[in-house]
């Protein structure tokens, strides 16, 4: 059941979320920790919702295929301030989700369509996935070490970063701005556009002495200074030495002499041997406890089943783990709250709350969510 109602900054605003796998989720379950009601409106073809994003939200399912699916889904709209889809332009459209439809139902909607292409250009109805926006937009391009393939950094920076946050800022100051105007708009959110965006700072450094290559410069690996090496027990330790304070500092606690000037470039290798040699010469947890308290930025390469046992995550964080991330940012007044997770079918509930009949709740309900599903299940099954 949806139990208690929420007390974040967003309590009172209505979120209908079409939206499947992650990009979407992610993005309405930030809302949803921070106070929104996010009814997540299932049935059809796509996969199934990801558990870990679907904390505080309600579930339903509709066949939007039926008149009667269609007129609930209308129903719905009707009464909220937010809706968010993941289709590939023109499908919201067929299924009778479409901006122009629904906001001539509700003026007042803020509707967020998150793709991966966005709405217009050569590639706007092309698939693709999280490593195909990061390929065409330069990022990945830059990831990796100097003469081996690009590295892939998980789904993080174009699904949820590109994605997932941009569009949970668009949605934000639609909102804000609706208070106002009393109108809704259409929002545009783009995974290749927010991977442009990420690359603000680093564009201008391509192919210079900074960033000459994947790999290389000052924060793409090369820097003897800002990098990770390996310790005695397989471990790693990531450095972060790039001011000139910080760098004394390491410099010092590993009792290696004199100082050498870390920006002069010439002196990289000599510099990379040292440290090498040096945090090769003890196991990881040595180092973690040598500079513990140290402005040096030198931290343990926490592998993930490590993370939530740390000192700081645990102080920070209590009761999260590997399936209940923390609810961010911290608000002091009107606090984000990882609400529980409900996947029980609500339909019938929220159908109801909304005005409709039982009858009319039966027409519209989708009577086998799996049927004919195309969508991919998260984790799908490896054999």
């Amino acid at each position: 059941m949806a139990g208690p109602s929420p007390r974040g900054p967003l309590a009172g605003i209505r979120v209908v979320d079409l939206s499947r796998l992650a990009p979407g989720p992610y993005c309405t379950m930030l809302l949803a920790d921070l106070g929104a009601e996010v009814i997540v409106v299932g049935g059809g073809r796509a996969g199934v919702a990801i558990p870990e994003f679907s904390r505080g939200k309600r579930h339903i399912a509709l066949n939007l295929k039926a008149p009667e699916g269609r007129a609930a889904l209308h129903a719905l709209v009707k009464t909220a301030d937010v809706l968010v889809e993941g289709f590939r332009p023109g499908v919201a459209d067929r299924i009778g989700a479409g901006y122009a439809e629904l906001s001539a139902l509700n003026p007042r909607l803020v509707y967020c369509a998150l793709t991966g292409f966005g709405q217009d250009g050569p590639r706007a109805k092309e698939a693709g996935h999280d490593i195909t926006y990061l390929a065409l937009s330069g990022v990945l391009g830059g990831l990796g070490p100097k003469g081996a393939p690009p590295e892939v950094p998980l789904n993080l920076v174009a699904d949820f970063a590109g994605g997932s946050l941009i569009a949970a800022i668009g949605i934000l100051a639609a909102v804000i701005e609706a208070k106002s105007s009393g109108k809704g708009q259409f929002i545009d959110a783009a995974m290749m556009d927010g991977a442009l965006s990420l690359m603000a700072m680093h564009w201008p450094l391509w192919r210079t002495p900074h960033w000459p290559e994947r790999g290389d410069g000052l924060l793409g690996g090369g820097a003897p200074f800002y990098r990770t090496y390996a310790c005695a027990d397989g471990g790693y330790v990531a450095v972060g030495a790039l001011e000139r304070g910080f760098f004394e500092t390491l410099w010092r606690t590993l009792c290696l002499g004199e100082v050498p000037d870390h920006m002069n470039r010439a002196l990289w290798p000599s510099i990379e041997r040292t440290l090498a040699e040096t945090f090769a010469g003890a196991p990881r947890d040595h180092w973690t406890a040598l500079f513990d308290g140290t402005d040096a930025c030198v931290a343990p390469v926490l592998a993930p089943d490590e993370v939530w046992s740390d000192p700081h995550v645990s102080a920070r964080h209590p009761g999260s783990g590997p399936r209940q991330v923390p609810a961010v940012p911290r608000l002091s007044r009107t606090p984000a709250e990882a609400r529980p997770l409900d996947l029980a079918d609500q339909t019938a509930e929220v159908l109801a709350e909304i005005g409709l009949s039982e009858r009319e709740a039966r027409a519209a309900a989708a009577q086998d969510e799996g049927e004919g599903r195309s969508g991919l299940a998260w984790p799908p099954e490896l054999r």
